[in-house]
């Protein structure tokens, strides 16, 4: 990422919209709205890093589900990169190899540090873990908040988005896909 290029951006904005970016407030401003879009766009660069580190141990065979739920998140919509936030429900049932609970939040997180769409979102994260686990299934569901939708265009403050991808038995097996479900509502 150039983070010249971005302090620049800011500029350009500042000036397009008829702000003076040379006025008290606003002189760090271009600094600190680049630091922000190196921190929120992360994901772009992290993806190899997460493959190499991921954490998995030999399953000990555990075959039953297991999961990860209510893992907060924000990103940045591709349309009108403003804010996207919700929680993230993951669940899977391993095949020979489980993985390092905590590198669950850092897949979704590094999928979430991009501009984005949910679905895109959702999907992003149920095919790494089903790339980098093998497991007999996955499944994701994500419920978010767009402000896209709260605070222009339509203004439905209240408006959640729910979207789920779901691999392997949680996609054959209508009561393994329907007990995940239980236990992320609860």
């Amino acid at each position: 990422m150039n983070k010249q290029k971005l302090k620049q951006a800011c500029t350009m904005i500042l000036e397009a919209i008829g702000e003076d970016s040379n006025r008290d407030g606003l002189q760090k401003t271009p600094e600190r709205f680049a630091n922000m879009w190196l921190e929120l766009a992360s994901g772009y660069t992290a993806e190899e890093s997460i493959r190499k580190e991921l954490t998995t141990f030999a399953g000990e065979d555990y075959d039953e589900m297991v999961v990860v739920r209510d893992v907060e998140f924000y990103s940045l919509c591709e349309h009108h990169m403003l804010p996207f936030v919700g929680k993230v429900s993951v669940g899977y049932i391993p095949h020979k190899k489980i993985v390092g609970l905590s590198k669950i939040p850092r897949i979704i997180e590094v999928f979430a540090r991009r501009l984005q769409n949910q679905e895109r979102l959702t999907m992003q994260i149920a095919d790494t873990l089903t790339e980098l686990l093998d497991p007999k299934g996955v499944a994701v569901r994500i419920s978010a908040v767009h402000q896209c939708m709260t605070m222009r265009g339509v203004k439905k403050p209240h408006a959640i988005t729910d979207t789920s991808a779901v691999r392997g038995t949680f996609r054959s097996d209508p009561r393994t896909r329907a007990e995940f479900f239980q236990l992320i509502d609860r």
